[in-house]
């Protein structure tokens, strides 16, 4: 991988301690991008940093919660501290609580779109500024493929990441003009410490493996790194006439469609 192909860019990565995150903040450090990793869990940040710096690569930990418009000025606050303006914003940091549109808690439902949804709203409205400034930047938000097709008992999480989709194509218009391009990645099922933790709190975790893996195509669960490689697309020039796109990286499940 070429390690001068982001140097001088500035990325934020909400969400970036572990999982998809941290894959997509590992990636354009990696390029040579100066990368913060955003994220609500302070003692994992802080780990998932010192990885990267030990391996020399420019990455930063600023404890944030998406969910808090405070928060996230904080964040911003810090970084224009530091005298930098945010030229790639990958918004990625998710809750993923169930229910269906009946049963689940009211509660529940806020917190899920707060943090889901609103968090991209807010990583958007907050890093856009920086990007006019620089003459351009990538937005790249982080989907789902439940915003296309529904699975039971996810009616706050299916509704966030098509509120997303939503978003990411009505940013993409009115940016453009800024030289600001605005799109999506929208991941199948991937082996995430959330999804691990999943498979630790069921009886036959074998048998729910095989099922998972049988509805993709090519067989298995997507990994980390292959989402990251995606976001990294997008977030550079070898994208650059492409916005307002949601990316769809499932291994095939929604076109099998059974």
């Amino acid at each position: 991988m070429d390690s001068n192909t982001l140097k001088g860019e500035v990325a934020v990565v909400t969400g970036g301690a572990e999982g998809i995150g941290f894959a997509c903040a590992q990636n354009l450090a990696e390029q040579g991008a100066t990368v913060i990793l955003a994220d609500i869990n302070s003692e994992k940040g802080t780990a998932s940093v010192r990885e990267l710096q030990s391996r020399r690569l420019d990455a930063h930990f600023v404890e944030t919660d998406v969910s808090s418009t405070d928060s996230m000025k904080s964040l911003f606050d810090w970084i224009h501290a530091q005298g930098w303006l945010v030229s790639i914003m990958v918004n990625n940091a998710a809750v993923a609580l169930s229910g269906d549109a009946v049963d689940i808690p009211e509660e529940t439902w806020n917190r899920v779109l707060n943090t889901n949804l609103s968090g991209v709203w807010r990583g958007i409205r907050l890093s856009v500024p920086d990007m006019k400034k620089r003459g351009g930047g990538n937005v790249v938000n982080i989907s789902s493929a439940q915003s296309f097709a529904g699975f039971h008992g996810w009616s706050a999480y299916a509704a966030a990441k098509g509120g997303i989709n939503a978003l990411t194509r009505q940013a993409a218009i009115d940016f453009a003009p800024h030289n600001i391009r605005i799109n999506a990645v929208a991941p199948g099922t991937i082996m995430t410490p959330m999804n691990e933790k999943i498979f630790e709190e069921v009886d036959d975790a074998d048998a729910l493996r095989q099922r998972w893996n049988d509805i993709h195509p090519i067989g298995r669960f997507g990994q980390p790194e292959e989402v990251a490689q995606a976001v990294s697309f997008l977030a550079t020039k070898q994208s650059s006439f492409i916005t307002g796109q949601i990316i769809i990286a499932d291994g095939g499940m929604l076109v099998k469609g059974d």
